[in-house]
């Protein structure tokens, strides 16, 4: 046995941790809620931040824009959420819940992905750096570099649509 076999016995087991938690916390977010876990997501931030618009939603999930107009619209079908034009710019649209939405959320239970962002921001820069260098190479050992993200239990793909890459080729651009 070697010295590394007791450390990558430990990182396997803490990644079975990770997926044993993330899959057990998808299955009764839908068993419960009947819901997606990045659709409750979705409604759990609108709850703490309503009114919001699709781009601050967007950054408050950490997700592209575009993925998160999917889950807006299935939401909507389910009469879950509301989207109303601002009366001060046109190009503004407010998201809020409605009384289903709301009852909905004083009985959902927790969100995995929820619980991931709040830890993750409640860590340093470093060892966020730290993290971020470790997950890429995992995902460089499966071979996933170019796969795209799928949002957990779902099947939304968070990737960016051309106007995002557009729009961040331009902040690229203006930050040079």
């Amino acid at each position: 046995m070697s010295k590394k076999s007791p450390i990558i016995s430990n990182i396997i087991d803490n990644l079975r941790r990770v997926f044993q938690i993330l899959n057990e916390q998808s299955k009764k977010v839908e068993r419960e809620t009947g819901l997606t876990s990045p659709q409750l997501w979705a409604i759990k931030t609108i709850n703490e931040n309503s009114p919001v618009n699709v781009s601050d939603l967007a950054n408050k999930l950490y997700l592209h824009p575009a993925t998160v107009i999917g889950i807006i619209d299935r939401l909507e079908k389910q009469d879950l959420v509301t989207r109303r034009r601002s009366k001060d710019d046109r190009r503004v649209v407010w998201i809020e819940l409605t009384s289903k939405g709301h009852n909905l959320v004083k009985s959902a239970p927790e969100v995995a992905q929820g619980l991931l962002v709040a830890g993750l921001e409640e860590i340093s820069g470093n060892n966020l750096i730290e993290i971020d260098r470790s997950m890429k190479l995992l995902v460089k050992i499966f071979g996933a570099q170019k796969t795209p993200p799928k949002l957990i239990r779902s099947t939304e793909v968070n990737v960016p649509n051309d106007t995002d890459i557009q729009k961040s080729d331009k902040r690229k651009k203006l930050r040079l």
